[in-house]
């Protein structure tokens, strides 16, 4: 090759390499690399005193910053943290329908950044598989890690410098603080609340309290460091203490924590607290100098931040008396080192099982009593379930398959079912029930019943199946062979239904029978729901229902005024069509006795219009408009001879009119060629079988 071509090759590399380094942010990595002196620091705190914040502060803080929003349900003013959203990475790790839970965990993290005693508490995430409880402690984890990037989540720590020469250097003149430490933690203790006093440190919301002594390794060289400066304490700071940015990350073990329990034979208490590390005892000389000791156990790293204990009762009872002073105390105690103050807000989880045997261990009653349970049961409102396969199962993620309407809803439908208990009065139906909880408006049943529903039924969304069942038997349709690239409500039912054969988790026969029957109880909903639409489908002719809506108002204006009506074909006055007036009035269930009250309200309600100067709309009328439609229904299902659509032959008058309403489907309602198809057959075969039921 030319050294033309060699040159001009390398051109564009160099170009692309600059492409990319255009993308960096300069200013963003000096503010998170910054550097200073102690003083500095102390300068950073005046200004900004919510630097020195202990961890459950900064945890409060970060969930906060993202802004909350107020709503009532069921006359109780509730919160919604928009944190939980995940709206930061595209609402991968959001979470639905747990507001009341949340509110709780954070009334718990308020306290405790108030210093009102839960600081002093393990929160224990508690609920059946599935719940999102270890989705809530990898947001908390995430959050923190983004926030600690920001301005506002700033924080720092320091390392000892200069260190060529006093004896303390290692292979390195520079010693970071082994647990990463608040800089504050090295004016000593015996005038540290002076001088924070003095300095005129803190403000009325963020008081500065630094409380506990440094890491062992810190205290070793600053004690020596003292020593050699005979006791003064602001020249061994100015010459060997430099501040430093801290950013905290899971990756880098900075701030953020996960401990997961092992096999017995595995576990060791070092994987908490650290170990020694003997390279460096040849070194040092000792095993007992600190700074032969890695202090990279969980609970070390995760100091200034977070600790997460995934299954934190799976834990072998050894490792859970390390909580025991890690929770009350805010101290570890690492293999021959005195203890170590930490200060980090300590997260397990764990189901029912495993806390029902914590709840029978007599022996383990000091960690219930330092125990803040949060429960995180499953979701019971219908539309939040919908949501969470909605965020799975987009058009985007399923890759060119037609997820037909209503088929995430009737798994979600189902899935919500078999967490409620069945209701002990009030007449209702389970489906009933699910559709209060939904928010939804049924006849006779008020706010007050929902609240009493959900008082009589404690264990409510304890028990039932988890979503990740339901998102697996959605998988599970969506690769299979059936369906011509379209998924409909019955594939996924038809999944649900036979995987319960062999689900480890429901082994009880009469579990399983009832779980079947929901089934039933769904596929009947979802019957109505479909039939609803096809019905508005046949009776979305604009032309037909305005006209049968101006005959009905023209009549019903001649009723109440005692008048004739001009018969639009003839130019006669006649009566006013009752039987018109009736067959449209009955479709909504208005008995006679009271079609002179209905037709006062419409009345009533046009005069209003007019009052306003505004034309009066059908439409705008819920009952009306629902009535004109099942009557247009009524008159036009016959002429489009739906039944036919189940026998072999359809004549050509009949599939335009057909072709008609699928396209109305599709164009109103989401379908596609095929599950519009699917859909109007199946209705066709309601029909055929004589069931009308509205």
């Amino acid at each position: 090759m030319s050294e033309a071509s060699q040159a001009g090759g390398s051109e564009p590399a160099m170009g692309k390499v600059a492409a990319i380094a255009a993308l960096q942010d300069y200013d963003l990595y000096r503010d998170l690399a910054w550097e200073g002196s102690f003083e500095e620091y102390l300068g950073l705190v005046q200004e900004r005193p919510q630097i020195a914040r202990n961890a459950f502060q900064r945890l409060f803080d970060m969930v906060v910053s993202y802004g909350t929003e107020e709503y009532i349900d069921n006359k109780k003013k509730l919160v919604r943290y928009n944190f939980f959203r995940d709206e930061a990475n595209g609402g991968r790790d959001a979470v639905f329908g747990l507001d009341i839970p949340l509110m709780r965990l954070m009334s718990v993290l308020k306290a405790a950044a108030q210093g009102y005693g839960p600081e002093k508490r393990v929160i224990l995430l508690h609920g059946p598989v599935g719940s999102s409880k270890s989705t809530i402690a990898r947001l908390l984890k995430k959050g923190l890690e983004a926030y600690s990037r920001t301005p506002d989540g700033a924080l720092y720590t320091f390392r000892w410098v200069n260190l060529e020469g006093t004896g303390l250097a290692g292979e390195e003149a520079d010693f970071p603080s082994a647990m990463h430490e608040e800089p504050l933690k090295l004016i000593p203790k015996e005038w540290r609340a002076d001088a924070i006093k003095r300095l005129g440190l803190g403000s009325e919301r963020y008081p500065v309290r630094v409380e506990g002594d440094l890491d062992p390794a810190s205290r070793f060289i600053f004690k020596e460091l003292m020593h050699r400066y005979q006791g003064d304490w602001g020249r061994m700071v100015s010459a060997h203490v430099r501040v430093t940015r801290l950013v905290l990350s899971e990756q880098d073990r900075l701030g953020i924590g996960t401990f997961q329990p092992k096999d017995e034979k595995n576990q060791d208490s070092t994987e908490l607290t650290g170990d020694i590390n003997y390279r460096k005892i040849a070194l040092y000389g000792s095993d007992s100098d600190p700074r032969a000791f890695n202090f990279d156990g969980e609970f070390n790293v995760a100091n200034r931040g977070v600790v997460e204990f995934v299954e934190v009762l799976k834990l072998d009872v050894a490792f859970l008396y390390d909580l025991l002073g890690a929770s009350q105390e805010h101290r570890i105690k690492p293999k021959k080192f005195a203890q170590t103050d930490i200060d980090e807000v300590i997260i397990g989880h764990t189901n029912e099982a495993e806390y029902k045997r914590l709840l029978n261990n007599e022996f383990m009653e000091a960690l219930r009593d330092r125990t803040i349970k949060i429960d995180v049961p499953y979701i019971t409102r219908l539309s939040d379930e919908i949501r969470i396969y909605e965020k799975d199962f987009s058009e985007e993620k399923v890759r060119g398959r037609h997820v037909a309407p209503h088929t995430l809803e009737v798994a979600a439908m189902w899935a919500v079912l078999t967490r409620l208990q069945e209701p002990k009065k009030h007449n209702l139906q389970l489906i009933q029930k699910m559709k209060l909880y939904d928010g939804k408006v049924l006849p006779g049943y008020t706010q007050d019943t929902v609240k009493e529903l959900r008082k009589e039924s404690k264990r409510e969304g304890m028990d039932g199946v988890s979503p990740r069942y339901v998102q697996d038997k959605i998988s599970n349709a969506l690769v299979s062979d059936v369906g011509e690239g379209t998924i409909n409500p019955f594939m996924v039912l038809n999944e649900l239904e036979k995987g319960l054969h062999h689900h480890s988790l429901i082994t009880g026969d009469e579990e399983k029978k009832r779980y079947r029957e929901l089934i039933g109880v769904v596929k009947r909903e979802y019957e109505d729901i479909v039939k609803n639409e096809v019905q508005r489908a046949i009776s979305a002719d604009e032309d037909a229902i305005n006209k049968l809506a101006a005959n009905y108002i023209d009549n019903i204006k001649a009723y109440a005024l005692k008048e004739k009506v001009k018969n639009r074909y003839t130019g006669q006055d006649e009566e006013p069509d009752e039987r018109l007036m009736r067959s449209i009035e009955e479709k909504i269930d208005i008995p006679e006795n009271r079609k002179d009250d209905f037709r006062r309200e419409i009345m009533n309600y046009i005069g209003a219009r007019a009052v306003e100067g505004k034309r009066f709309d059908w439409q705008t009328n819920d009952r009306l408009r629902r009535a004109l439609e099942l009557k247009l229904f009524e008159d036009q299902k016959d002429s489009i001879k739906l039944k036919t659509l189940v026998s072999s032959v359809v004549d050509k008058e009949t599939q335009e009119k057909i072709d008609i309403i699928k396209s109305r489907l599709m164009r109103y309602f989401g379908y596609n060629e095929v599950s519009a198809t699917d859909v109007l057959n199946y209705v066709a075969s309601i029909f055929a079988r004589g069931d009308t039921r509205e």
